[in-house]
């Protein structure tokens, strides 16, 4: 297929990723003239049980004179609209897209406000600010969990509600979407750490050529030697468990022209293999490590194989371990175990392309050996490479431009994207969770279970292990900054 090199830029979830993120950081780049165009956005707030009404649960993000249902229903139209223009873009079913939506977002926002409920949420010290005598102390991670919990039920229980939601239920569209968000909030950290990020992103990339270099050819002898693969499965399911997932395994199939089907049967072992790696890992690297915050963000990145449960898995690993530390007297800011993750993360994403793209040279010229083979264009980079990637990175470094203008311009700029780093990126968090979780069916492991063996002894045997060794010996010691 000859494409172009703008192909897919109005019809595929990784565009419309970017235009989504970079929508919203113009609008409060608007701020720089004096609008406000982002205040509306609905938050959450801390709410104590029998107490509740909608003006304590809620409140728009900014400064804007709006009742706080008012806000969540503006929320809501912004939202719904731009959804709606892009789903009409891809093709989707816009009438089944704009019911299943309404019903998801309705979904979101009752989850999220209940996993605000003071008995759940608050740390053990802001007991006496809230009159509680007892809480759980779960932190604001307990929200996404309580999402993921809601969206297995309906995916496994309520298989009709599931299918309805499927038309809406995009998690890798709408996690790419908050990690472009993301982008305005590693750029407030780099203005406030620039060292620290400089490292993390240096060593992020060290890491990452690690996963190339080290899982990809493990899992693949595997494959091959101890399960009797074909070359063809066992390439595609080494990338989808070594790399980065879906992306990953469909990239691979494509670079070497597998059969269908193979990518299509490792995204399912993909997708709920990374429901065990989110519920199990956080907790587990906070009870095994609470002194390396770093460490464990970075392990996360380089364990688990999808950007939604990795972006997720981060999310609740922050939340965990600044709560647990937070109650030992120690206070880190808010998201730097979570960039830890993602920088990772991010790394393996954008090399992704350059990795196909080489497997396609291998499959054509050793192992087809097909004569005549037309021959791969470097294009084949750019078609492969993650597009929201390019969001994230424009919006990151964009701000940081903007910021450093002054520090007056740094201050308004600020004020007005922390609506879109903050209650909007969490929203698309909400709504990453409750999706993986509503379009993940365990009935389909039925019949995979040789694929299923081979999984969990490479993530959790192989990965798992030596990705905690490689964060151990690139991020040791580190530590977030104080607020």
């Amino acid at each position: 297929m000859n494409r172009k090199w703008y192909s897919g830029m109005a019809s595929t979830e990784d565009w419309w990723a970017v235009w989504l993120g970079l929508i919203m950081f113009l609008a409060s780049v608007s701020s720089l003239w004096g609008w406000d165009l982002t205040g509306w956005m609905a938050k959450t707030s801390t709410w104590v049980w029998g107490k509740f009404s909608i003006e304590t649960a809620l409140k728009p993000s900014g400064k804007v004179a709006l009742h706080p249902a008012m806000s969540l229903l503006v929320t809501y139209l912004v939202f719904t609209t731009l959804t709606c223009i892009a789903a009409w873009a891809m093709k989707l079913d816009v009438k089944r897209f704009f019911a299943a939506w309404t019903v998801l977002f309705v979904l979101t926002w009752i989850v999220w406000i209940v996993g605000q409920e003071a008995h759940f949420k608050v740390p053990v010290h802001e007991f006496a600010k809230h009159d509680l005598s007892w809480g759980l102390s779960l932190g604001g991670g307990f929200s996404y969990l309580l999402a993921l919990v809601i969206g297995l039920i309906i995916g496994n229980f309520f298989k009709g509600t599931a299918a309805f939601l499927s038309e809406a239920a995009k998690p890798e569209w709408f996690i790419k979407t908050a990690i472009v968000f993301l982008g305005i909030k590693i750029g407030v950290m780099s203005m406030e750490a620039a060292g620290f990020v400089q490292e993390l992103v240096l060593t992020g990339i060290a890491a990452t050529f690690v996963a190339y270099m080290l899982f990809w050819p493990i899992v693949y002898a595997l494959a091959r030697k101890g399960f009797k693969l074909s070359r063809e499965a066992s390439a595609v399911l080494s990338s989808g468990i070594s790399i980065c997932g879906v992306s990953a395994a469909i990239a691979t199939a494509g670079a070497i022209r597998a059969r269908p089907v193979i990518p299509v049967v490792v995204s399912i072992l993909v997708v709920i293999f990374a429901m065990f790696e989110l519920i199990i890992l956080p907790g587990f690297y906070a009870a095994v490590a609470p002194s390396q915050p770093i460490v464990n963000g970075s392990a996360l990145g380089l364990t688990v194989k999808t950007d939604g449960a990795d972006a997720a898995a981060g999310a609740i690993l922050d939340e965990l371990m600044r709560a647990n530390a937070q109650a030992n007297g120690v206070v880190w800011k808010e998201g730097w175990i979570l960039m830890a993750s993602l920088t990772t993360k991010i790394w393996i994403d954008v090399f992704i392309g350059v990795w196909a793209f080489l497997l396609a040279l291998v499959w054509v010229y050793k192992v087809e050996r097909k004569p005549g083979q037309s021959r791969i264009g470097l294009s084949e980079i750019w078609h492969r490479f993650p597009k929201f990637v390019l969001g994230y990175l424009i919006v990151w470094f964009s701000y940081i431009a903007l910021a450093s203008s002054g520090p007056e311009i740094a201050k308004t700029l600020h004020t007005a994207a922390t609506p879109v780093e903050g209650s909007m990126r969490t929203m698309m968090f909400m709504l990453t969770f409750l999706s993986i979780g509503t379009i993940t069916d365990f009935s389909k492991l039925k019949g995979m279970g040789r694929l299923a063996l081979l999984y969990a002894i490479a993530l959790f045997g192989i990965i798992a292990p030596i990705a905690y060794g490689v964060a151990w010996i690139f991020h040791r010691g580190m530590m977030p900054p104080a607020p």
